[in-house]
């Protein structure tokens, strides 16, 4: 998917927010632009997390603006547009007994109502999400019985069910082993190259994760670094992030 930096999709302006008398978030601009693939990295306590619900209308900054599509999020009411793959341990109990079709369904049920049947193009819809993270195969076991990896699979497609334009992910490998992040990482590029999805993912895995983007949008209270991936690794922006002791970890997969 190409890039079109001529048509923002999400315009966060001079954002501060603060919890009680903590700042976390201080003047934050930045633009994401339909078709990106973009990472939000920094430390604990970066504002990470807080920058990406407030992006999703779940709280709102004390100062600044945040304007979806064109319109000022208080505004805006099409939130179809937008998918959510939570942090997974803080979202599910693996204990509860739902299907992994059961599961994606919910997503349809996101953009239609609660109350609403699903129809036979509903349900084709679900096929095609658990056919896009190659899934079918698992359409009737316990979403519990599966590995962190499918797990996590099954979450995409629940936000692809929605028919989205834009996916928000926090954290999605965390608990997830080594090949099946490769393999998760490959299923996000297929999602914004293919079918043409803007990816916003959280992530604290700095080495990997910018050799997946295409964009890094680095946080520590302030913006420190929004660009290229290859200009901050060339940079001295891990500094700004985390410290002068800190160091990248090369992952050699």
């Amino acid at each position: 998917m190409s890039i079109n930096h001529q048509k923002n999709i999400i315009e966060v302006k001079n954002i501060s927010f603060s919890y009680g008398d903590v700042e976390v978030l201080k003047n934050i601009t930045l633009d994401i632009h339909k078709g990106d693939y973009i990472s939000l990295i920094g430390p604990n306590g970066g504002g990470k997390t807080t920058l990406l619900k407030i992006m999703l209308g779940l709280i709102t900054p004390q100062i600044g603006e945040v304007k979806l599509f064109g319109k000022n999020i208080n505004n805006f009411k099409d939130w179809s547009k937008f998918g959510y793959v939570p942090q997974k341990a803080i979202n599910f109990d693996p204990l509860f007994p739902v299907t992994v079709r059961e599961v994606v369904a919910m997503g349809r049920y996101g953009k239609k109502g609660l109350l609403k049947w699903l129809n036979k193009k509903d349900q084709e819809i679900i096929d095609g999400a658990l056919a896009q993270v190659e899934m079918t195969d698992h359409a009737n076991r316990l979403i519990g019985n599966l590995s962190s990896g499918q797990q996590q699979r099954v979450f995409i497609a629940r936000a692809l069910a929605g028919e989205p334009e834009v996916i928000f992910l926090d954290e999605p490998t965390v608990g997830v082993d080594v090949k099946n992040q490769e393999e998760f990482y490959a299923l996000l590029t297929h999602l914004n190259t293919k079918l043409n999805i803007t990816l916003i993912i959280i992530s604290h895995d700095v080495d990997v994760i910018s050799h997946q983007v295409t964009e890094l949008a680095c946080l520590n209270q302030t913006l420190v670094y929004h660009g290229e991936p290859k200009k901050f690794m060339k940079g001295h922006y891990l500094d700004e992030l985390y410290g002068e002791s800190a160091r990248f970890v090369a992952h050699n997969h």
